[in-house]
């Protein structure tokens, strides 16, 4: 892995999140705004990364095997991830219903806007292929078992499986279904596409930084071990616990590079939007987002390198 290309890539992320908090300061954003943001990143800039990184891999029966192995990889960790932070939440002496609250924004972190892009720059199209799978994996997991943890009857609604009906989960399979026929895009349709997915990062670092200043200035701050604990399992118990798991199991070094990449994710920024919507705590999922995205530019390549030295890649 080129740690020049890791740090510079986390220093520009950094830096277009400041843009999009200056932005934030001069022009608030408005509903509107934030709804067509999301739009664009969502379903536009994120299905043509995946459509990009399957166009420029050839698509062969090893790396299927590979994506199938890596989508349940991912539900996997994160539901093991999610049950690291029910026990840490539990030990603390949290309630049952802000034990599992705490869990959720533990494990499932911000794979989509932040890590599909940085898998994207330092893999290359392949890596991002494989992580929009675990950003997919994520998702599954987010809209079954996370939505179950929060709601007051366990169960599993209609509503919440149509979640994972998205624009990017589309692109993944009608990629794979494109190219597994052999169809070859025109060179006019992969440049298209991959100009679209260069737009991934500066909008999903900008988007971020858009959101900040008002999640800050409309929520008050929470106790330090309601808010600290689940950031530090987020940030560093739970991808540390992941990447000396892969210490004993044989995994292709770049499914070992996006999973360790991936782990190392700030809290998911759709948390405050789903705690919100089942009446759970709408200000901790937020506060967790804001914090961790902040501090993963520092623990990220810290992470990282500290996981590629024990992992020998």
């Amino acid at each position: 892995m080129d740690w020049g290309t890791l740090v510079s890539s986390i220093v520009i992320m950094g830096a277009m999140i400041g843009i999009g908090v200056l932005l934030a300061r001069r022009t608030p954003l408005t509903s509107e705004n934030r709804q067509l943001m999301v739009t664009i990143i969502v379903n536009v800039a994120l299905p043509c990364i995946i459509l990009n990184g399957i166009m420029q891999t050839p698509l062969d029966e090893t790396l299927l095997k590979q994506i199938f192995f890596i989508f349940f990889l991912s539900v996997l960790l994160n539901c093991i991830g999610i049950g690291m932070g029910w026990l840490a939440a539990k030990a603390a002496g949290a309630s049952p219903q802000k034990a599992r609250e705490m869990a959720i924004v533990s494990a499932l972190g911000n794979t989509g806007f932040i890590g599909l892009p940085l898998c994207a720059v330092l893999f290359g199209p392949k890596g991002a292929l494989l992580a929009a799978v675990f950003d997919a994996g994520v998702d599954f997991t987010l809209w079954t078992v996370g939505v179950i943890l929060l709601q007051q009857k366990r169960s599993l609604s209609l509503g919440g499986l149509k979640e994972l009906l998205n624009i990017p989960m589309l692109a993944i399979v009608a990629g794979l279904v494109i190219a597994l026929a052999g169809v070859q895009p025109p060179e006019t349709v992969k440049t298209f596409v991959a100009s679209l997915a260069a737009l991934t990062s500066p909008l999903a670092m900008i988007y971020i930084g858009l959101l900040l200043p008002g999640l800050l200035s409309r929520k008050k701050f929470l106790p330090l071990p309601i808010i600290g604990l689940p950031i530090v399992m987020k940030l560093f118990a739970f991808p540390l616990a992941v990447i000396l798991a892969l210490r004993y199991v044989p995994l292709p070094v770049e499914l070992a590079q996006v999973v360790m990449v991936q782990v190392t994710m700030p809290t998911l920024t759709l948390g405050s939007i789903v705690f919100a919507r089942y009446a759970a705590d709408e200000q901790m999922g937020a506060m967790a987002t804001v914090f961790s995205t902040l501090l993963s530019m520092i623990t990220i390549p810290f992470v990282v390198m500290l996981g590629a030295k024990l992992l020998h890649i």
